[in-house]
């Protein structure tokens, strides 16, 4: 009888903890704050870096390998699993290819406004776009993204022609699909599927941004403005 009634007392007290936790009320699911998510560029005030921006776009339009591999750091991070430098950048960018994504990503990061930014990887920088420096940590990035257009159209299905629900400035909206093809088979243009507010509907892709989506960093030293990272977040 005492050893059956051990036994018992003990499973209560191993119960007893999930019993309390499914008493708890659910916290409901983050969900982004209220109101604008608006750009910025921390640096605009900066001629070098304003001036070293120019030219680094200049080149990248031009395909200049040269000063673009010129201003990349010799220790270049390329992702938690890959070695650092400037040989492992030049591989995973594949910089000799024609159609490298090197020269359409690192223009679209640069083209949005730029954030200090640091993390314990990684000493303070200067990092394009804004989104993740200042992401809000309530807000699960995976589900969300920001508009960064001033003003963008929400329409009711991927096509230009069809029906405009609302116009949307610049804010975190969820995202239920991140590209969709155009209703149009001969129209190229990519179609992001979000929920804003009570609404559902599509906006091109070129006017959303993912917080996971690649960040370049820089740090200025003696020789100028050095790219010293360009990765997605979890590389």
């Amino acid at each position: 009888m005492h050893i059956l009634y051990r036994v018992i007392c003990a499973l209560l007290l191993v119960a007893m903890p999930a019993i309390a936790a499914e008493a708890l009320p659910k916290k409901p699911p983050a969900k982004p704050q209220d109101g604008v998510f608006a750009p910025r560029d921390e640096a605009a005030g900066d001629p070098s870096w304003t001036r070293f921006r120019e030219q680094l776009l200049q080149a990248l339009q031009a395909r200049d390998q040269k000063f673009v591999l010129g201003i990349v750091a010799r220790n270049v991070r390329n992702g938690i699993d890959r070695p650092s430098g400037i040989e492992e950048f030049m591989r995973q960018w594949d910089v000799d290819a024609v159609d490298s994504p090197l020269w359409r990503e690192l223009p679209r990061a640069l083209h949005l406004g730029t954030a200090w930014y640091s993390h314990e990887k990684m000493p303070r920088s200067l990092c394009a776009p804004y989104v993740l420096p200042h992401w809000p940590r309530n807000v699960d990035p995976h589900e969300y993204g920001a508009i960064t257009a001033r003003e963008t159209a929400l329409r009711a299905g991927p096509s230009g022609s069809l029906e405009i629900l609302a116009n949307l400035g610049h804010s975190i909206v969820r995202v239920t699909d991140w590209e969709t093809a155009d209703s149009d088979p001969d129209n190229r243009q990519k179609w992001v599927k979000i929920r804003a507010g009570e609404r559902e509907g599509f906006i091109p892709e070129e006017h959303i941004r993912s917080p996971l989506e690649h960040l370049a960093c820089f740090r200025k030293g003696e020789g100028g403005w050095r790219l010293t990272s360009f990765l997605a977040a979890g590389e």
